[in-house]
């Protein structure tokens, strides 16, 4: 019942104009046409759960049948956050002021309530850190964050009020990153993404991403950048590729090489998540944004609908998903 009222309301918020546009962008890299992929992707919407960007993300029109059925999707996580995360814990993670209050030890930055700060304390902020990053509190995919520059900014009292009106309630120093992260792409804070399940006071990693920015200041998948999986000990094996279906064995902007990049302090980012991934139980499946600073990670935020991240076939060779993975721990 509960698979077919998400596929219902599925059908419901249904865009033709995607669906069309995502099996044209497909079709005209495969010998199948548009129709084709367009019965395909509804199919596997059906029989797989896919929402459509996983459809072209993982190159569901390679795989057969028994490889398409290995593939970790957005709705079947859905499923999982309602199954394990508690509906009344979630507050926590959806505000990130919220978050980060109760991860305090584990940010690494100043932070500052606009809210509750006058524009003397915000002009104090910002002369102090130099650039600052601007944030909704309960936005999603990085939308309504904004990078600003002190220097930049000459009246702090509509400065104030700019960010009040557009519910940027935030203001967080911006991270200075490892400068092997920065050598990426200097712009953004280029994080890894990675999703655990904490279950009896053991954590285990589901998925370990690294995420990086590509012309922005956010290194959001949704937002120009692009992504590539880690193995356990933080190492990029594939080119990385974004939402638009861009590949990248080097970073177009920084030439630094993708494949083969190293994560530097990623046992500590492992250790870090032992610790905070069971400080709240009732939120045992969380996707975890994470900053690696010059000493040490630091935490940006978790995410209670983690987000799902997979190798792409076509890039890898790699034809499985993380699926049997998932069960394995989380006993579905």
């Amino acid at each position: 019942m509960l698979r077919l009222r998400y596929l219902l309301n599925r059908a419901r918020r249904l865009s033709p104009a995607n669906l069309l546009g995502f099996a044209g962008r497909i079709a005209a890299g495969s010998p199948r046409s548009r129709l084709g992929i367009l019965i395909d992707m509804l199919w596997c919407s059906v029989r797989y759960e896919t929402a459509f960007q996983d459809y072209a993300d993982w190159d569901f029109h390679l795989l057969t049948r028994a490889e398409r059925a290995t593939y970790m999707t957005h709705p079947k996580s859905n499923h999982l956050v309602e199954r394990y995360n508690a509906k009344e814990s979630r507050h926590t993670f959806r505000d990130k002021i919220e978050f980060n209050t109760a991860f305090a030890p584990f940010i690494g930055r100043d932070w500052l309530d606009v809210r509750t700060a006058s524009p003397e304390q915000i002009a104090d902020f910002a002369a102090k850190h130099g650039r600052i990053m601007a944030k909704v509190p309960d936005s999603l995919s990085g939308l309504g964050i904004k990078s600003y520059r002190a220097a930049e900014i000459d009246d702090w009292a509509a400065f104030r009020e700019k960010l009040i009106a557009g519910r940027q309630f935030l203001l967080e120093e911006f991270i200075t990153q490892h400068p092997d992260m920065a050598a990426l792409y200097p712009d953004s804070v280029n994080s890894l993404r990675v999703i655990t399940f904490a279950e009896k006071g053991t954590v285990s990693v589901l998925a370990a991403v690294l995420k990086v920015g590509n012309g922005g200041d956010i290194d959001n998948f949704s937002g120009g950048g692009m992504y590539t999986m880690l193995d356990e000990h933080g190492v990029a094996h594939h080119p990385a590729f974004d939402a638009a279906g861009g590949t990248f064995a080097e970073h177009p902007i920084s030439g630094t090489s993708i494949v083969g990049f190293q994560v530097p302090l990623f046992a500590e980012t492992l250790a870090l998540l032992d610790d905070v991934a069971v400080r709240i139980p009732e939120m045992p499946y969380i996707g975890w944004d994470v900053a690696i600073g010059a000493d040490a990670p630091m935490l940006i935020e978790g995410n209670p609908n983690s987000g799902v991240y997979q190798l792409k076939p076509s890039l890898s060779g790699v034809r499985t998903g993380l699926l049997p993975r998932y069960r394995e721990v989380m006993h579905f």
